[in-house]
């Protein structure tokens, strides 16, 4: 494996959240490349004890590095809509060029909503959902398998279905979910 993969760990005063859906895409993540997952995360976070914390774990099949990072919200309003035929983001890689390069396309907005072979997929930081009125949606087709898109869908707080780009009239809000902002509707709801 040449490239390093990552988990982002929400830490709340020395607390890990949800640390058994990251295990569980490391060890996928691994497996997926044909390697042996051989290490409990756990062993590698030592949290800071008061305050919020963006811990990330940088692991390869042989080393595992974690840093820690005093986390802050920063809002989003709005989305732009970019298309991205050919990405591949299936793996949560700590490389993250591409989507960064995709990121500076946003414009006036605050983040870019990605747009591949017409279905909506991502942000560049998050899975999203969109609300009907009734009923939340995920993409059935993200770029990524997020943790926290994992435990609402666990829960049935969200309905995974592909969703077309022309179908985003259909729909009153949107919510981006990863581990740091949990889920979070976007304020306005801006798609442009």
């Amino acid at each position: 494996m040449s490239k390093n993969l990552l988990e982002t760990i929400k830490i709340i005063d020395g607390e890990i959240q949800n640390l058994s859906y990251h295990q569980a895409r490391y060890e996928t993540s691994l497996r997926s490349l044909n390697l042996p997952a051989k290490y409990d995360l756990k062993e590698f976070i030592t949290p800071p004890d008061k305050g919020i914390y963006r811990c990330r774990v940088i692991y390869n099949e042989n080393d595992v590095r974690v840093e820690y990072f005093s986390y802050e919200y920063a809002p989003i309003d709005s989305l732009k809509l970019v298309t991205a035929n050919t990405i591949e983001y299936s793996l949560k890689y700590e490389d993250r060029d591409e989507l960064n390069t995709l990121f500076d396309m946003r414009e006036s907005c605050d983040d870019i909503l990605i747009v591949k072979n017409s279905l909506l997929t991502d942000t560049s930081k998050a899975n999203i959902a969109l609300f009907d009125g009734s009923t939340w949606y995920t993409p059935s087709q993200p770029l990524l398998y997020g943790t926290t898109r994992a435990r609402y869908l666990d829960a049935g707080k969200i309905i995974a279905k592909p969703l077309h780009v022309n179908e985003i009239a259909n729909f009153s809000q949107v919510a981006v979910l990863n581990a740091m902002v949990d889920f979070c509707i976007v304020k306005n709801g801006i798609i442009s």
